[in-house]
C-alpha cells in the first residue's frame, strides 16, 4: 500500500527561530520532541547523516540533513515500512514559518494493517503533540491537542505492555 502522510503547522515566529529549536532534536536539551508523553527520540551519532535510531520500535536513519531547512530520515524498522519520513522548514514570510511532517512509504500487507489500525493514530497524535510543544515554545497561551477515544485506548494497551514487560 502507498502511503503518504502529511502534517503541517504555520508558526508565528521568523524561520531563523524555529530552526534554532529543530536543532536540540533527539539531544539531552530537546525542544521539540514531546518525550514527556511518548517514547524518545535518539540516534547513534547525534543528527547526522547516516547515524541510527529511532523512537519506541520505529527505527531508521538520517539520509539526509540540512539543519536550517529539513532532516529526512530512512525507516529500517518495522519490517515492510519502506519509504521515508522528514520534517521540512519554510519561511512563509519573515514572521511567519510553516513546520511540515511527511511519510512517503509503500507498505506490505501485514504492515499496512498494522499501519491502518495502530501506527497512523500514534504518529498523527504524536505528530501533533510535537508541533504542539514548538508552537507552545514561543507562545503563552498553551496548546494541547486532544486524543480521540482509539488513540487513548492503544496508548492504554502500550502503557500496560511496557508495565507487564518491566515487571517480568
Amino acid at each position: 500500500m502507498q502511503v503518504r502522510n502529511i502534517h503541517r503547522r504555520r508558526i508565528n515566529q521568523p524561520k531563523a527561530k524555529v530552526s534554532e529549536l529543530f536543532r536540540t532534536l533527539a539531544t539531552s536539551d530537546d525542544l521539540i520532541w514531546p518525550y514527556e508523553n511518548w517514547p524518545a527520540i535518539k540516534f547513534s551519532e547525534g543528527l547526522n547523516v547516516g547515524s541510527k535510531g529511532g523512537h519506541g520500535s520505529i527505527r531508521y536513519t538520517i539520509i539526509e540533513f540540512n539543519e536550517d531547512q529539513y532532516i529526512k530520515f530512512q525507516f529500517s524498522k518495522p519490517q515492510g515500512f519502506m519509504g521515508t519520513h522528514e520534517f521540512k522548514i519554510e519561511a512563509l514570510n519573515e514572521n511567519l514559518t510553516e513546520i511540515r511532517h511527511e511519510i512517503n512509504m509503500q507498505t506490505s500487507f501485514k504492515t499496512s494493517l498494522l499501519w491502518i489500525f495502530v501506527i497512523r493514530w500514534l504518529h498523527d497524535a504524536l505528530i501533533e503533540d510535537t508541533f504542539d510543544k514548538v508552537e507552545n515554545y514561543f507562545t503563552e497561551a498553551k496548546k494541547k491537542s486532544t486524543y480521540n477515544l482509539w488513540v487513548k485506548l492503544l496508548r492504554e494497551i502500550y502503557k500496560r505492555k511496557s508495565l507487564q514487560t518491566k515487571t517480568a
